[in-house]
């Protein structure tokens, strides 16, 4: 067989109707940055990106997409710091680096520029998740991150990576001291997979070192056929540069489980929480809970997928910020707020790849 080419295309687009039984005046889903628009159909993502894999002859990879869409208007920034000079444009950057695997060992790979997060379960595009919205500890976690990492195969089993970015959040510019991190994943079998990952930096413009955010997310998956389920946990804390230094506290927690039922068919039930108990990830003080049921139909045909999804799910925000917008203003930019919230979503998502890209993902 002929050796597959290196480079390979791909791209999507990404369409939704989110359906708010509370019918707020701002057509807001609150405190979210993803899937945030309700009420009214949305292109929420389009991207187009060009890859370059590493092989023997050629150490040398790379990667480069660009995006568009209302997801891009709002993932990446932090309520508790400034913007990223530049990021009204950075923020259509879905993916700019470039990877060097060294004769080393088992292959030392390193990596640098704009890369996927090593921080969470769930990915910035919809296509690459079982649901259609993202869970709360997505959302308010780096879905992207800029700097360099560098991964070493430890044992056949046993993976370690360690990086230095440019901050909690790639669009967010709280100062200029870089975070740093490390993950362990390891392969227990062919269907279970452990993943640790640290997070340790400075988010505020006092760069102190009693004052750095320590964050800590911890993944089990176990993958099978036809169902695949995984539990995901996340903390984070940081003393505030106020006086006395309180200390902020973060949790989230999810259970996705996926069930394929056939080729097409499938389903995906995912019961989730988030704990912000003083509002420096997502603005507000609040304890949210939330399920959410998913069914797909895909839809293959030559280099591309028509995903089809429909999706119901509740979220219920209570504490001394929590709540979700609800109904007519109150007064010229004020809606009234409600515990409660259900939507409704029909999505439609189209991709194409490559025929060896599509190959080496799909075997």
């Amino acid at each position: 067989m002929p050796a597959a080419p290196p480079w390979h295309y791909r791209g999507f687009t990404d369409f939704a109707y989110l359906v708010d039984f509370n019918h707020p005046a701002n057509d807001l889903f609150r405190s979210r940055s993803t899937a945030s628009y309700v009420d009214e159909p949305e292109l929420n993502m389009a991207g187009l990106f060009l890859d370059k894999d590493t092989s023997e002859r050629s150490r040398w990879g790379m990667q480069f997409g660009i995006q568009g869409g209302k997801d891009s208007e709002g993932f990446g920034f932090s309520p508790t710091a400034p913007p990223l000079d530049g990021s009204k444009w950075l923020r259509h950057l879905g993916l700019a680096n470039v990877s060097y695997v060294a004769p080393a060992g088992r292959g030392l790979t390193v990596q640098a520029g704009l890369f996927n997060s090593l921080i969470g379960y769930d990915s910035l595009y919809a296509k690459d998740n079982f649901d259609y919205t993202r869970s709360w500890g997505a959302d308010f976690t780096p879905y992207l991150m800029f700097g360099v990492n560098c991964s070493y195969p430890l044992s056949p089993k046993l993976t370690g990576t360690v990086f230095v970015i440019n901050g909690y959040l790639h669009l967010a510019h709280a100062n200029n001291v870089p975070s740093l991190g490390g993950q362990l994943a390891y392969e227990a079998t062919d269907r279970l997979n452990l993943k640790e990952t640290l997070l340790y930096g400075p988010h505020q413009s006092d760069t102190a070192l009693r004052l750095w955010r320590f964050f800590s997310d911890s993944i089990v998956e176990r993958k099978g056929k036809p169902s695949t389920v995984a539990f995901e946990y996340q903390v984070g804390t940081e003393d505030v540069a106020l006086p006395g230094d309180p200390r902020a506290l973060w949790m989230a927690a999810q259970l996705p489980w996926h069930r394929a039922l056939s080729d097409r068919w499938s389903v995906t039930v995912r019961p989730e929480f988030c704990w912000d108990r003083d509002g420096r990830w997502t603005g507000s003080p609040q304890l949210v809970k939330a399920l959410t049921g998913t069914v797909e139909y895909r839809m293959p045909y030559r280099r591309t997928t028509t995903i089809l999804r429909l999706e119901y799910r509740y979220d219920d925000s209570r504490g001394s910020g929590g709540g979700f917008f609800r109904g007519a203003e109150l007064q010229p930019g004020i809606v009234a707020l409600t515990p409660g919230q259900h939507l409704v979503i029909a999505a439609l998502i189209w991709t194409f790849e490559s025929p060896f890209h599509r190959q080496a993902n799909y075997p």
